[in-house]
């Protein structure tokens, strides 16, 4: 059953011209508040954008939020926990724990996917929405996927960005990125930048190259925001600890579109065809040349996208 969503909040002002607000804290339950920013014209159609692991809502580049709001949408993005200015999570993990966690034996995580979803209902319930489109990437998709199985009702379409659905046959990640993850994070701001560089450089998209200028950049607010290497690790355990979604997928009635890079070496294309097969009438988008981020040369076929399945649920909805 959904829950009941809290009496709706007071509409924050625009912060620029387009309807970029500030960021703003939600208190989310469980001593958790959860960063978040709004695009657009609040009597819109609600659209929530969760990040994946790791990564600040300043991930999802402002320009795409302006796209999706112009095309109809009050956008929503926000820091999960553990990430950017959301509340840390206390909770230690240690390497035996993910380790065993990959073998299906580990410790109960200090949270879990359906706890991330829940912030993120907890933003929308902040905001007085009832419902939402909800968009997610890596992570966020199975976050966003979390959110359709766990209240239909609240999740008007559901769009799964380069994401899997929890079954390990699938949606693996490519074996010479295993010295990348296990690699002690780096601790200072020029330490992390300049890993940030190498990581983008051998995940992004090999069609799309990032200049190196604007990935530094990225690095540099992510670290400012706030980076933890604990956080990081609790997130990842939750990853890891994650049940095969593909059953429960199965019975989501809500449009859905699953969106892949086929040159993805963080997850496997198969993750995002094991979605799409999944989910009844699903649309599924294979991109060639897209690799593990959202290459600004694309962001419009995106939005034409999502536009299109956020329309079948309108349609659904008025019949």
């Amino acid at each position: 059953m959904p829950s009941t969503p809290a009496a709706p909040a007071p509409r924050e002002p625009a912060g620029d011209p387009a309807g970029q607000s500030q960021e703003l804290l939600a208190p989310v339950g469980a001593g958790v508040e959860i960063c978040y920013q709004t695009f657009g014209d609040p009597a819109d159609e609600p659209m929530l954008l969760v990040m994946g692991l790791g990564g600040p809502m300043t991930w999802w580049d402002p320009a795409l939020c302006r796209l999706l709001a112009a095309a109809g949408f009050f956008v929503i993005r926000y820091d999960n926990r553990d990430t950017g200015r959301s509340t840390r999570v206390p909770g230690r993990v240690t390497r035996r724990a993910m380790v065993l966690a990959f073998l299906g034996r580990g410790p109960r995580p200090p949270y879990t996917l359906d706890d991330m979803a829940g912030d993120g209902f907890g933003v929308l319930d902040h905001l007085g929405i009832d419902s939402a489109h909800v968009v997610g990437i890596s992570m966020g998709g199975m976050i966003a996927q979390t959110m359709a199985v766990l209240a239909p009702a609240r999740v008007r379409s559901l769009t799964s960005i380069m994401s899997t659905t929890g079954r390990r046959s699938v949606g693996w990640q490519d074996p010479r990125l295993l010295p990348l993850l296990l690699a002690r994070r780096a601790q200072t701001r020029e330490a992390y930048i300049e890993s940030s560089a190498r990581t983008w450089r051998i995940i992004g998209s090999p069609s799309y190259p990032e200049t190196r200028e604007a990935v530094l950049a990225r690095a540099g607010e992510t670290f400012d925001r706030g980076v933890t290497a604990s956080g990081v690790a609790r997130q990842t355990l939750a990853i890891l600890s994650q049940p095969d979604r593909s059953e429960r997928l199965r019975r989501l009635e809500m449009p859905v579109l699953v969106i892949h890079g086929l040159s993805d070496k963080m997850v496997h294309v198969s993750g995002g065809r094991a979605t799409s097969r999944a989910v009844p009438g699903s649309e599924l988008m294979l991109v060639p040349g897209m690799g593990h981020d959202l290459p600004v040369e694309l962001y419009d076929g995106f939005v034409e996208a999502i536009r299109r399945t956020a329309s079948r649920s309108s349609s659904r909805l008025s019949r």
